[in-house]
């Protein structure tokens, strides 16, 4: 490693940063801005950064740190709340998208057979399109006052549980890949990988607890979080074959619920927000090969972006209507459900590495993430404007009146506290 990896990390850190900042005032993802940074720096346009291995060990590092984060900030206590219904719309979410994304892929390259490594490469395309990044859905329904009515937590509680079946669902496609082990033999280092996160990850949930309870707030807690993270994701990889990333999610998803959770996650926030997010994410656009870029390839991201969004209002929309949902509700939520965010990207990388997806294709799930950023505020402002919420307008009425009804007590207070001296007088 000469000392030139230090030029390639500034000019990352600096232009990932300045496109993530005109991203966002563009109402874009941040992690859009990043990505085109990367895709500006890298081979593809101006060639100051290749890809080295020093860049893809700082890009797994920064993968599994947002994993961590994910399932740190993942709230058990809800999605138990969310119950049956958004977990059936989850799952539904879930399969149809990888079903027509693994169809699309079958159909367009003319794989007949449903074995061998061509259909697992077509089932991974269909993996990529199973995650869902609700953060723009959240923040259009939070500008239009519709985030806490019955579709906007249906939405929300879905989209998490989308995100835990989405890495389940990649950890037995990865475990695909290795010929030596049969379909059976996934399934079952899948299933011993997380009953062993259950019985060990209780343990470690009451021992940072307690140590949470006698020693809050210090700095320990973050280091021995990291330390955790880290051992399950070589655990998983090295005693399992499952993925690092896994063990990452499951090792957040232990922690979510002591008390300096949030502090963790607010420590690991600094190291992917200043150094190692920006590297992946710019790695993912150093990696884009646009030089092979054909007609064909781009016609199949043409219709990667549509079979990705279209399936996910289906399924996730036929769910909800079979979960009593009405219509126009339904319709809303499989809309709402429709981005695509970092876990595409996560999915992606992870893919690459193992070698089941060339750098090609991730020009089609750029592609997606921008187009559904941009497509699903518009049609969920559509939907509601046509249709509106009226348990969310009742509510927010009622939260004014009673906003109302308090203002007018404390203007009255002043009036009663000025005339209880002459009453006072009077009596004297």
């Amino acid at each position: 490693m000469g000392y030139e990896v230090f030029l390639d990390l500034a000019l990352i850190i600096i232009f990932a940063k300045v496109f993530g900042i005109l991203a966002r005032k563009l109402k874009a993802p941040q992690v859009v801005g990043e990505i085109l940074a990367g895709l500006l720096l890298g081979p593809a346009i101006l060639g100051w950064v290749q890809a080295s291995e020093f860049l893809a060990t700082m890009a797994e590092i920064g993968v599994v740190l947002l994993m961590f984060s994910a399932g740190l900030e993942t709230n058990l206590r809800q999605l138990a709340r969310s119950g049956l219904v958004a977990t059936l719309i989850a799952c539904f979410g879930v399969a149809i998208p990888m079903a027509g994304g693994t169809a699309l892929y079958m159909l367009y390259y003319g794989v007949h057979s449903f074995s061998g490594p061509a259909f697992h490469e077509a089932i991974f395309i269909g993996c990529i399109m199973t995650a869902t990044s609700v953060g723009i859905t959240v923040e259009a329904l939070r500008e239009m006052g519709y985030l806490k009515g019955r579709v906007g937590t249906t939405i929300l509680s879905a989209a998490i549980i989308d995100d835990v079946i989405g890495i389940i669902v990649l950890t037995f496609v990865l475990g695909l890949k290795d010929e030596s082990l049969s379909p059976l033999t996934t399934i079952r280092n899948t299933v011993l990988f997380f009953a062993a996160a259950f019985v060990l990850g209780y343990v470690c949930y009451r021992l940072f607890r307690k140590y949470d309870q006698m020693h809050p707030h210090t700095r320990r807690i973050p280091i021995a979080g990291l330390a955790l993270c880290l051992l399950i994701s070589y655990s998983a990889e090295k005693f399992f074959g499952i993925a690092d990333i896994t063990g990452a999610f499951v090792a957040g998803i232990i922690l979510c619920n002591i008390r300096d959770s949030k502090y963790i996650a607010e420590k690991m926030d600094i190291n992917s927000y200043m150094l190692f997010g920006p590297v992946f994410f710019a790695s993912i656009g150093i990696k884009t090969s646009i030089d092979t870029m054909s007609v064909s390839l781009l016609v199949f991201s043409v219709l990667f972006v549509i079979v990705a969004m279209v399936t996910k209002v289906i399924g996730c929309g036929a769910m909800a209507k079979m979960c009593k949902f009405k219509n126009n509700e339904a319709l809303k939520i499989g809309c709402g459900m429709m981005t695509r965010g970092e876990v595409a990207l996560i999915i992606s990388q992870k893919g690459l590495k193992v070698g089941l997806m060339t750098s090609d294709y991730f020009t089609a799930v750029i592609l997606l993430i921008i187009v559904s950023s941009i497509v699903t505020p518009i049609t969920l402002k559509l939907c509601f404007n046509k249709w509106k919420d009226t348990e969310c307008e009742e509510a927010a009425s009622e939260e004014a009146v009673s906003d109302d009804a308090t203002a007018s007590e404390n203007e009255a207070a002043p009036a009663e506290a000025t005339e209880a001296p002459e009453d006072n007088a009077a009596k004297a």
